[in-house]
C-alpha cells in the first residue's frame, strides 16, 4: 500500500505550473490575453464562438431547436474556439468574454452589438429574445429559473470536480475522486426524484432548463462522460435515462451535438457551422 502524504498549505499561495498535466501551459491565475487575434465574423446576426463541450452544445442545441420553429432570424454563425490551443486568450475573444470561456456571442441585430457569456446566459438571452423554451406564466418561469440556476451551480462539480481527479488528473487519489463522486450522484438523484413526477424538469414542457442539464448530465448518463458509466452507476438513474434518451432523440438536439465538434466519429463532427446545409 502507497504511503498516504499529506499537505501543508503554506501561508501565501504561489503558482508552480504542472508539466504533466495537459492543461499546464493554459490554466493560470490571472486573467486577460495572451495574444493578439480578432475573431472572424460571418454574415448571420448572431455570431457564436464556441466548441462541443457540454457547455458549448447547450447553445447550439438551442440554436437548431429555434431554427425548428421557424425563427429564422435565429440563424447564426458558429466559429471554433479550440481552447486545447489556448485560442480562448487571443484578444478578440476576452473583448466577448472577460472570463475566456467558451462559449461566447455575439448578437449584431441590436442597435449596439450584444456580447452575451456564460452559457446559461446565452440560453436565457436568446430564448426570451425569440419567445420559445422559457414560460412567460409568473411561477414556471421561476420553476425554469430555477432548475437553469441548479444546473450552472452544480456541473462545476461534475465537470471540474469529478472529471478532473477521475478523468484527467495524471494522478487518482482516493479523497477527491470519493468526494465528487458523492456529489454527482447526489446530483443524479436529485433529477432522478424530479424526473419520477415529471416527463422534463419542469414539468410536461420542454424547455432552455432541459437543454442544460442534459448537455451535462444526459451526456453523463448516455454517452459515457468522463468513461464514468460503471463507476458511477448511471444506468441506475432510470427516470434521469428515459428523460435523457427523449432529449437525444430530438432532430435538433442531434444536429447541435454536431456542430463545433472535432472529436468522436469524423462524420458526426461539423467544426463550423455557416449555413443549414452544412449539418447535412
Amino acid at each position: 500500500m502507497a504511503e498516504k502524504t499529506s499537505y501543508t498549505p503554506p501561508k501565501v499561495w504561489e503558482w508552480h505550473t504542472d508539466e504533466e498535466s495537459q492543461w499546464s501551459s493554459l490554466n493560470r491565475p490571472i486573467a486577460g490575453a495572451t495574444h493578439d487575434k480578432e475573431l472572424p465574423r460571418g454574415k448571420h446576426p448572431h455570431q457564436l464562438y464556441s466548441l462541443a463541450t457540454p457547455n458549448g452544445v447547450k447553445v447550439t442545441v438551442l440554436f437548431e431547436e429555434l431554427l425548428a420553429l421557424g425563427k429564422e432570424e435565429a440563424e447564426y454563425d458558429a466559429w471554433l474556439i479550440r481552447i486545447g490551443d489556448g485560442e480562448q486568450f487571443g484578444s478578440g475573444f476576452v473583448e466577448v468574454n472577460p472570463n475566456s470561456k467558451i462559449p461566447a456571442l455575439m448578437d449584431y441585430s441590436t442597435k449596439t452589438p450584444t456580447r452575451v457569456f456564460e452559457s446559461g446566459a446565452i440560453l436565457l438571452y436568446l430564448a426570451e429574445k425569440f419567445g420559445a423554451f422559457v414560460p412567460t406564466e409568473q411561477s414556471a418561469r421561476a420553476e425554469c429559473m430555477s432548475w437553469l440556476f441548479w444546473q450552472m451551480g452544480s456541473a462545476p462539480y461534475l465537470g471540474g470536480g469529478f472529471g478532473h481527479f477521475y478523468h484527467y488528473a495524471h494522478e487518482k487519489y482516493e479523497y477527491p475522486i470519493d468526494r465528487f463522486a458523492m456529489e454527482v450522484k447526489r446530483q443524479l438523484d436529485v433529477l432522478e426524484r424530479n424526473l419520477a413526477e415529471r416527463q422534463f424538469l419542469c414539468g410536461d414542457d420542454y424547455n432552455i432548463a432541459d437543454i442544460a442539464t442534459y448537455a451535462w448530465y444526459g451526456n453523463l448518463v448516455l454517452n459515457d462522460q468522463y468513461e464514468a458509466t460503471e463507476f458511477l452507476d448511471v444506468k441506475s438513474y432510470k427516470n434521469v435515462v428515459r428523460w435523457a434518451e427523449e432529449i437525444q432523440a430530438r432532430p435538433a438536439v442531434q444536429r447541435g451535438r454536431r456542430v463545433n465538434r472535432i472529436r468522436g466519429p469524423e462524420e458526426l463532427q461539423v467544426p463550423e457551422r455557416h449555413d443549414a446545409s452544412d449539418i447535412s
